[in-house]
């Protein structure tokens, strides 16, 4: 399954870095990132990973929420997090069923395609980006928002 521009984003409950409990609706009325990365503390996720957190505020000046999701546990995407003082949650999918539900899944492979799905605050899709670039990515999807 994958999503489209103007579907529902699919509904997901996870938990973050910390063990909390994370649910799509908690960010209800706001514009959501949601980046899926490989793995955490490889070279391409780190440098993605990292671009976000630089960005992090210019992203919350246009009401938008970052989300990483990858098939980490909770405890690899907390060592991520800490060592690069993430400023936004790392979400855990190691069921595979956030990818499954967007589309970043591919059957037979052990990661997460690195798809971006951006979900406007009423709960549709606004746009998706699928193979995209670590290094450039997070700058060009934060322009392309608008101001």
């Amino acid at each position: 399954m994958s999503v489209n521009v103007g579907d529902v984003a699919p509904a997901f409950s996870t938990q973050d870095q910390d063990g909390n409990a994370v649910e799509l609706a908690d960010f209800a009325g706001k514009r959501v990132v949601l980046w899926f990365y490989p793995k955490a503390d490889t070279p391409g996720c780190t440098r993605e990973g990292c671009n976000y957190r630089d960005l992090a505020e210019r992203y919350a000046e246009r009401g938008t929420q970052i989300l990483g999701v990858s098939y980490d546990s909770p405890a690899e995407n907390k060592k991520f997090h800490e060592k690069y003082r993430f400023s936004y949650p790392l979400l855990s999918d190691a069921d595979q069923a956030i990818a499954k539900a967007y589309g970043a899944y591919v059957a037979g492979q052990p990661y997460p395609n690195r798809n971006t799905y951006v979900i406007a605050g009423d709960g549709k899709v606004e746009s998706v980006h699928e193979g995209i670039n670590p290094k450039t990515h997070p700058r060009a999807l934060l322009d392309s928002l608008g101001e």
